[in-house]
């Protein structure tokens, strides 16, 4: 199974980390289906990110819930979120929800960009074991 749905979001904190780590990695994510919060999707946009991006509603006005019902119905192969540790907001239960659901149906999540570039150096070597035994 490839990792063809990635969800691609960050806190405001992170908005330009989360930019410049998929700038660098854009060769990899050409062909796949980026979807990102409302702020972060405008954000990387702005940045001149310049792989599609399919836009949901912001975290906090049930974007973090559309991405957890994605989760629910299998629309969903890996969640990167850059959290900021410091951001504690009335929204925060949608965000724990949406963590538990990744942990729930296995879906490789990353929330911060090292544990984010493992999971990228992983998949493009399961690509590649996937291209040589077919």
């Amino acid at each position: 199974m490839s990792t063809n749905h990635i969800v691609v979001m960050a806190h405001n904190k992170r908005k330009e980390q989360l930019l410049e780590f998929l700038k660098e990695r854009e060769q990899w994510l050409w062909g796949k289906t980026l979807i990102a919060t409302g702020r972060s999707a405008e954000f990387l946009e702005q940045g001149n990110f310049k792989i599609p991006l399919k836009h949901l509603s912001p975290g906090k006005s049930g974007g973090y819930q559309e991405i957890t019902e994605m989760i629910g119905k299998g629309e969903v192969d890996m969640v990167i979120f850059l959290r900021d540790h410091e951001v504690t907001e009335k929204h925060h239960e949608d965000i724990r929800i949406l963590l538990e659901s990744c942990n729930v149906k296995n879906i490789p999540l990353a929330t911060n960009a090292a544990s984010a570039e493992l999971l990228i150096i992983g998949l493009i070597r399961k690509e590649a074991a996937q291209k040589k035994s077919n």
